[in-house]
């Protein structure tokens, strides 16, 4: 884990996130870890399967959590893929995607864990964010329903998106970035938007 100062494009974007805009600088911590993977990635598991294997690697991520807040980090950058590492099908990541609601919710998943459903995984980050009063960027995964009356829904009806996360020093859902665009088995895709906010988060993959 490293502290570092984020380049100047990306720190005026970022102040506003952090709410410091008081502040000329602000510490941010990146983090890399060896993802604790599931055995098999081409054949789905239950969800109960799905979610242990996530607890693993936020087991690890929290402890990282706890250093970067302790070594005064505003912020904590995870892994991409950190949480159930990579090489899925599409369907055999179902499992371990959740319904990631927009920011506009004003939404604490620390406080009100089942407003928009079950949310495990949004849960916890939220706490270790409101634990340890630092922002946490994390990668999730996103699902959204849709149906015939969009021309681009996949069969399975539904979205699936590759999505960054922010969660506040105090637990609050304040940004999701959808990554690049959704492609259903057609190969159509489907582009996502994102409020100014949000774009903070694309920063950081550039």
């Amino acid at each position: 884990m490293s502290g570092s100062y984020f380049p100047k494009c990306v720190a005026l974007s970022a102040l506003l996130v952090l709410s410091v805009g008081a502040l000329d600088t602000f510490i941010a911590a990146v983090y890399e870890h060896a993802v604790i993977l599931p055995n098999r990635t081409e054949t789905p598991v239950s969800k109960e399967e799905a979610l242990l294997l996530m607890n693993k690697n936020i087991d690890v991520l929290e402890k990282a959590v706890k250093l970067a807040a302790k070594q005064g980090a505003h912020i904590i950058v995870t892994p991409e893929d950190g949480i159930y590492g990579w090489v899925f099908t599409r369907e055999s990541i179902y499992p371990y995607l959740e319904d990631i609601p927009d920011p506009e919710v004003n939404w604490i998943p620390c406080r009100d864990p089942g407003r928009f459903g079950n949310t495990p995984v949004q849960e916890r980050l939220s706490c270790l964010a409101k634990d340890n009063s630092i922002y946490v960027v994390a990668n999730i995964g996103d699902k959204k329903l849709c149906n015939a009356s969009d021309p681009q829904c996949p069969p399975d009806g539904r979205y699936q998106y590759n999505t960054d996360v922010v969660f506040d020093s105090q637990g609050k859902l304040v940004a999701r970035y959808h990554k690049g665009v959704d492609f259903t088995p057609q190969k159509q895709s489907r582009g996502t938007t994102t409020t100014w906010k949000q774009r903070v988060v694309s920063c950081y993959q550039n």
